[in-house]
């Protein structure tokens, strides 16, 4: 089995090292870890370092350095609007988006939205609620990036940020639309360097939505002939360009590896 991660502000430098807070805690009285397992820690940037526990306290751990490396950013990056959703459906989402590889993302106010995120302690909390699930679904997954979670944006403060940031390309996950995203990626060539996907409420997105957002430059796109629901649609969406892209064809870049760790050295 694959080692945990645990994620740590900085990966240590030196030989040893505690692991401490949360982290430490649900190491220990969770996990129960034991002397001599392996861990993986993670910055959430990339940075990986390969593990040995040496020591266990009450509620933290010291752990020997055996490896350390660096994964690269996926290519083309992937930043999800998605539109809120009701209930536990909206924490699925972004927990099943996190385990399928997105780089970031926007939480979107669309019209007919049945959640609302108030501007104040009711919305900080659902966000935060968000950004928790991401987090776990990272380490579940042993992702050696976090993705990031903006804050929430209106259709209008949507296409604005897609005129701004001009990526490579933004699709519309829409039922009507007649370009299948096999046929919009295909398209990107291999240079395509970032790509926004946006996906509406339970309700659908609305045809001025719709317009707003292509005249800001979206393509509406189809991912097949069923209707999926909003809190599945994107990790569909993103298996697909993980299939369709070099995703999930990079290797691991190694800064060292010792014999000892070296079988451990795979491809993401």
């Amino acid at each position: 089995m694959t080692p945990p991660l645990h994620l740590v502000d900085e990966l240590p430098a030196g030989e040893l090292a505690e692991l401490a807070g949360a982290e430490g805690r649900h190491a220990v009285t969770v996990r129960r870890t034991r002397v001599g397992e392996r861990l993986l820690l993670g910055d959430g940037r990339g940075g990986l370092a390969d593990a040995e526990v040496t020591e266990v306290g009450r509620d933290a751990l010291t752990v020997r350095i055996l490896a350390r490396r660096r994964v690269p950013a996926p290519r083309p990056t992937v930043t999800l609007a998605q539109a809120l959703v009701k209930g536990d459906r909206g924490e699925l989402a972004v927990e099943l988006a996190t385990e399928a590889g997105v780089d970031a993302i926007l939480p979107w106010r669309a019209a007919r939205c049945v959640a609302r995120w108030d501007d104040g302690p009711r919305g900080a909390k659902a966000l935060a609620r968000w950004r928790s699930t991401v987090r776990a679904a990272a380490k579940q997954s042993r992702r050696a990036w976090l993705p990031e979670i903006g804050e929430p944006v209106g259709t209008d403060e949507l296409a604005a940020q897609l005129t701004a940031a001009q990526p490579t390309a933004a699709f519309v996950l829409h039922e009507s639309a007649d370009l299948p995203i096999a046929t919009a990626v295909h398209d990107l060539g291999p240079d395509a360097h970032n790509l926004l996907l946006i996906v509406g409420p339970e309700g659908g997105i609305t045809d001025d939505e719709l317009a707003t957002l292509r005249a800001a430059g979206a393509r509406a796109v189809r991912l097949g002939p069923e209707v999926l629901r909003a809190s599945t649609a994107a990790t569909v969406a993103l298996a697909a360009i993980g299939v369709l892209t070099d995703r999930w064809t990079r290797t691991v870049r190694n800064d060292q590896i010792p014999d000892l760790v070296r079988s451990s050295e795979r491809t993401v």
